[in-house]
């Protein structure tokens, strides 16, 4: 059986963020998320997930948002002790310890499990994990827990990342579709909507597991404040519960399903 992941990045963002994923998951078809291990809305993030355990959660491991939660770090953040922005990865000359980056993402898993969430996957905010070689570190991390992990490269379509589990292929709302941070709203739902019926539609008749990824949020202070993504959420929000959007999966004869299902199928 065909099977389809939508996986919402950015649980424990903040409040509206984690109100968001969740009513995408009870009212719509959203089948698992990825918590941030150090942002404001963490312990809220949890309390959610443990009060609905039909939702998938995995660690959205973070470099480039907020705080580490380890101190003392050399070379992954600013003077204020925040993480770098994502341009500091994408400079050709940018300088970090991966064995900060083991100790850092390591933390930001155990404090997940500490907290009493069993972690489904590992993916990375703004698919840090592909730059500057830290691929070798998230795939020695994966091993390590025996976690399965996204497949954020471009191409890479054979389920499998130096013998860690994957999705054959990921779709991103805004890479696969004509809609960008600053679409007017009304074409950024049109742009999803199509993203969702022709993309996945596509990807799915050469792949058996597909991954779509979003960030369905409702909006707060932080979010407004913090995030250059903000209204756009709402309307995945609107599109993950829409009973047409539902329909649509139904008819294209694929299951639902989180990470969880997708590694213990392949164990």
């Amino acid at each position: 059986m065909k099977k389809l992941i939508l996986n919402a990045d950015d649980f424990g963002y903040s409040y509206g963020v984690n109100y968001g994923i969740l009513e995408s998951h009870l009212r719509g078809i959203l089948t698992s998320t990825t918590l941030m291990a150090g942002m404001p809305g963490f312990d809220h993030a949890v309390s959610l997930a443990k009060a609905h355990p039909t939702l998938g959660i995995g660690v959205h491991l973070t470099l480039t948002c907020g705080r580490p939660v380890l101190g003392g770090h050399k070379t992954l953040t600013e003077a204020n002790g925040t993480f770098h922005s994502l341009s500091f990865y994408k400079q050709e000359d940018t300088v970090l310890d991966p064995n900060e980056v083991y100790d850092e993402w390591k933390a930001q898993i155990e404090k997940v499990l500490a907290s009493g969430i069993e972690p489904t996957h590992f993916d990375s905010h703004h698919h840090v994990h592909i730059f500057k070689g830290l691929e070798s570190v998230f795939v020695r991390l994966a091993k390590e827990y025996g976690l399965p992990v996204r497949n954020s490269k471009p191409g890479r379509t054979d389920g499998d990342i130096e013998g860690v589990p994957c999705p054959h292929c990921l779709i991103d709302f805004i890479e696969n579709s004509n809609v960008h941070f600053h679409t007017p709203l009304p074409e950024y739902a049109v742009g999803i909507w199509d993203c969702m019926q022709r993309i996945v539609r596509e990807a799915f008749e050469t792949m058996d597991t597909v991954e779509v990824m979003c960030h369905p949020a409702y909006l707060d202070t932080d979010v407004m404040l913090t995030s250059s993504f903000n209204l756009h959420r709402m309307c995945e929000v609107d599109l993950l519960v829409s009973p047409d959007t539902r329909a649509y999966v139904e008819r294209l004869g694929v299951s639902l399903a989180s990470y969880k299902g997708l590694w213990e199928e392949q164990k």
